[in-house]
């Protein structure tokens, strides 16, 4: 589905919050998981430096930023760093607007061109992988082409992922495009590479699927999780969009039945909120229930 518009809401601004690094105590997650969200989530009236901060005070254990983006790299660097807060990942930022399965070939440039900034970007902030939406199949893209064109394209810039220490990161999204998990695992392993993988999005599947079901299929191949709920009643009564418009935790994706797959899998590591973001309450709740549905410690 398409980023951000889950990032968007209204909120009362938190005045004079004015967190100091002494302010800010680090504590190592204690569960199999990281909890994180999105830094286009937190919708208060804050520096960088102050975002990153009020992050690690509502306990979560990271962030995961856009890229390209219109951030000062420097202040993005200084306020982890005076924070302590991590940012796990990067998410490529144009792979809607310019995918790598455009058939105009100077589309396909510029999506490359994003991406090559995505990972440059990753690798200074000290993140581990990119998010891309690997292609976008539609009328004017046929199946067949979306593959060949977008395998071909990431595996210009596999080694520069392998150079610069950063894993390309490949989401489950509602692009018509990798439809099924056995599909999923022959797409990534058709690069023979370590420097690619599968960024799981849970709630995405829950659609027309069952995400504990693709677990097990992708295994190893699942790199990081974006975690968000569905109601498939929401979506019946009020509309398919409506289905992510309920709170995690309340929607029909089976988090026990999700937990005992990951286990199974051996899976332990980042997982990120993608939903409707807000002010400082609106963050808390999020954190809240991600730790009542993930073992995050």
């Amino acid at each position: 589905m398409r980023r951000r518009d889950f990032l968007k809401t209204t909120g009362a601004g938190l005045v004079g919050l004015s967190l100091t690094a002494s302010d800010v105590v680090m504590k190592a997650p204690t569960g199999r998981f990281k909890k994180a969200v999105k830094f286009g989530m937190i919708e208060e009236e804050l520096s960088v430096l102050d975002k990153f901060k009020l992050l690690q005070s509502l306990g979560f254990d990271g962030v995961e930023l856009d890229s390209p983006n219109d951030l000062d790299n420097e202040e993005v660097i200084a306020a982890r760093d005076a924070s302590g807060l991590p940012i796990h990942g990067v998410v490529d930022s144009v792979h809607w607007q310019k995918p790598l399965s455009d058939a105009d070939p100077a589309v396909r440039a510029e999506g490359l061109a994003g991406l090559r900034t995505a990972l440059h970007d990753a690798h200074a902030y000290g993140a581990t992988t990119v998010l891309l939406v690997p292609a976008v199949v539609n009328k004017e893209t046929s199946y067949d082409d979306a593959y060949e064109r977008s395998q071909e394209e990431i595996r210009k810039v596999l080694s520069l992922a392998q150079d610069l220490g950063v894993k390309i990161a490949l989401e489950n999204v509602w692009n018509h495009f990798l439809l099924s998990p056995l599909e999923f695992v022959r797409y990534i392993d058709a690069f023979e590479s370590e420097w690619i993988g599968a960024y799981f999005d849970v709630g995405n599947i829950v659609n027309y699927g069952w995400p504990e079901q693709w677990i097990r299929v992708l295994e190893h191949r699942i790199l990081k999780l974006d975690i968000k709920e569905f109601s498939r009643q929401k979506r019946n009564d009020e509309g398919l969009w409506q289905g992510f418009n309920v709170p995690l935790g309340e929607g029909d994706c089976d988090w026990p039945a999700v937990n005992a797959a990951l286990e199974a899998i051996g899976f332990t590591g980042w997982a990120t909120a993608e939903i409707r973001g807000g002010d400082t309450a609106r963050l808390r709740d999020i954190a809240e229930r991600m730790d009542r549905i993930l073992p995050t410690g």
